[in-house]
């Protein structure tokens, strides 16, 4: 019977991931089109998030999303845990169309991905080459410094191990240079769902929660308050292990 049982199951998962994939592929490809003739930033914006929103339901797993009430109305940086591809469009779906994602410049390899995101206001970062990267430093701050509405995943990559990994500075920097509140959110369930490496998305619940923003007070070591602030407030909710305490 247990070999059987096993293959049903596999068929399902394997099921599910070609149907997932065929839904983000009939919703993403029009989704295309229209951000390429739609103006302005905040209506692209609010389509793809429309457009997440399909995705997630047709894969029958829109995330449930707590504590939207401690999002500020003003312009704010948000930081959230990073697991999965699937973390972006669900962080799209669960935010207000008013945040550029900053994103690591390896995506502007991708031809569509580049188009998409660079049409949605996104910034792209350089993570190895470090003249650029200061270059790019510089323009994330001065976005800040403007009072721009930013969204990070401050470990910068992921990996299929869970766990919390250390967070960079940069989210917390342009917190400090724009004067902005950060607000930690925590996104449960998209390991699960697609782990680094994995092809095929399997089924699983989403969980997106939003934790009360942190502010700095002025104090010499504000970057580096904020960051283990913020990195706290998420390993509360995460149910994962704290990476960083394993790391020299």
């Amino acid at each position: 019977m247990g070999k059987p049982v096993e293959r049903i199951a596999a068929l399902a998962r394997a099921t599910y991931g070609v149907i997932a994939w065929l839904a983000f592929l009939a919703v993403a490809l029009p989704l295309v089109a229209l951000v390429a003739i739609l103006p302005g930033e905040r209506r692209r914006r609010a389509a793809t998030r429309q457009a997440a929103r399909l995705v997630l339901s047709l894969m029958a797993s829109r995330p449930r999303v707590d504590g939207l009430q401690h999002l500020p109305a003003a312009p704010c940086i948000v930081v959230a845990n990073h697991a999965s591809y699937l973390d972006g469009m669900v962080l799209t779906a669960a935010l207000p169309p008013r945040f550029g994602f900053v994103i690591k410049r390896e995506m502007t390899r991708v031809p569509l991905a580049h188009f998409m995101l660079r049409r949605l206001g996104s910034q792209f970062v350089e993570r190895f080459d470090t003249r650029r990267g200061a270059a790019d430093a510089r323009r994330i701050l001065a976005l800040a410094e403007s009072r721009h509405s930013l969204a990070f995943f401050p470990e910068g990559t992921f990996r299929p191990e869970p766990g919390l990994r250390r967070f960079q500075s940069g989210a917390f920097a342009a917190a400090v240079r724009g004067d902005l509140p950060v607000v930690p959110v925590v996104i449960r369930g998209t390991r699960h769902m697609l782990a680094a490496g994995q092809l095929l998305p399997r089924p699983g619940r989403l969980e997106v929660i939003v934790k009360p923003a942190v502010r700095h007070n002025g104090e010499d070591d504000a970057v580096e308050a904020l960051r283990v602030a913020c990195r706290a407030r998420i390993l509360e909710d995460l149910a994962e292990p704290d990476l960083a305490l394993h790391r020299p």
